[in-house]
């Protein structure tokens, strides 16, 4: 029978042994990466994220485990559950502190049961509602999980619940003209015009990715992350100190597109690249130009993708505006368990109502998208 260990520092966990589980999943997944946001403080106790990492041994192997916090919030997850802890203080109900499987700040899917073996996730899962239990938590919430293992973990109890974001895929194109080629003529020209314009202010487009980013490149792009945040005045998750460790710790994964008016640099997007996938993740500006949001945040990263090979891109959670230019919406999932039965039958209605909706906005979006294009590729 395994061992159980909860570690308080993802730096308990041997690197090696934790990235052997992860393979070529998501690579912020990685051990580096955890390892970063909990060094700089960007998720610690002291951000209201707790470590309570789960590991399983046998003898001296890591076989099994997954990324857990206890929070006393819900900032920084990407799996809007507000209006829940809302009804909860309406019924006299604890919402917190809950367990919470996932990455903070991190709205990518990607496996969060590390497993050996499959007869072990009901082990972890088992874990993590003693975990619960234990802590006095009033629920545990796995975010941005795989399909197949939201659909396993229903087996075991777990509520899915579904969002959709909006991602890129490369049917072969042979470069961008190619890409465009899918879309009818008036959509070309509007995003021909778009990139046309922009260049038109002298602006000038640079890529470069792991050993080719230069620290200074990496400054000037937390700047860019900062004001972002301030412009918008959404919080600045990721500390200093992660930024200045990113580079010897997570380089190699490091993608930067960077615009240049006159030499410097006035706006750029941070991508991590792992297998066949681009992740976008921040971007930001010191001025304004048309169209620049669109250029250094979806189309170099789409030429990036096509030169580059890559089959999907992932731009984020969230926007619109990126369906018309060719991003598909694509279903997230999650995984919840409720504590309070008072709380979990309202829940369970809504999120049944909402997986049902959800399904046919993203529907509705694909259609709508469709409008734009010539013709599609299978």
């Amino acid at each position: 029978m395994p061992s159980l260990r909860v570690h308080s520092d993802i730096d308990d966990i041997p690197a090696d042994q934790w990235d052997r589980l992860v393979g070529e999943g998501s690579p912020f997944l990685e051990h580096a990466w955890l390892s970063l946001l909990e060094r700089s403080g960007s998720a610690s106790p002291e951000t209201g994220w707790h470590p309570q990492h789960l590991s399983l041994w046998e003898e001296d192997q890591l076989v099994a485990a997954c990324p857990v916090y206890i929070k006393t919030h819900s900032m920084g997850e990407f799996v809007y559950d507000w209006s829940w802890a809302n009804a909860a203080r309406q019924l006299g109900e604890r919402y917190y502190p809950k367990v919470v499987v996932g990455v903070p700040f991190t709205p990518v899917t990607g496996q969060r049961l590390l497993v050996a073996r499959e007869e072990l996730r009901p082990v972890l899962v088992r874990a993590l509602l003693e975990l619960a239990r234990v802590t006095e938590s009033a629920g545990l919430h796995i975010l941005f999980n795989p399909e197949s293992e939201a659909r396993s973990l229903e087996a075991e109890g777990g509520a899915s619940r579904l969002q959709f974001q909006f991602h890129w895929r490369n049917h072969g194109y042979s470069d961008f003209e190619d890409f465009l080629s899918g879309f009818r003529s008036k959509r070309r020209s509007e995003f021909r015009r778009e990139r046309r314009r922009l260049r038109e202010t002298g602006v000038e487009l640079v890529r470069v990715s792991g050993a080719e980013i230069q620290p200074e490149q990496l400054r000037a792009m937390e700047d860019f992350y900062r004001n972002t945040c301030w412009q918008f005045g959404g919080n600045s998750y990721l500390r200093p100190e992660l930024w200045d460790a990113l580079l010897e710790r997570f380089g190699h994964r490091l993608q930067l597109v960077l615009a240049y008016d006159h030499g410097e640099p006035i706006a750029g997007a941070l991508n991590v690249q792992k297998g066949s996938r681009l992740y976008g993740r921040y971007w930001g500006c010191s001025q304004e130009r048309p169209y620049l949001h669109f250029e250094v945040c979806y189309y170099q990263a789409i030429e990036h993708c096509i030169a580059s090979g890559l089959e999907v891109f992932e731009p984020g959670h969230g926007g619109g505006h990126k369906y018309p230019r060719g991003f598909q919406p694509t279903l997230t999932w999650s995984s919840h368990w409720l504590r309070s039965p008072r709380l979990e039958g309202p829940v369970l209605d809504f999120l049944e109502r909402e997986r049902a909706a959800v399904r046919e906005q993203a529907e509705q979006l694909r259609e709508q998208a469709e409008l734009g294009r010539g013709k599609s590729r299978s």
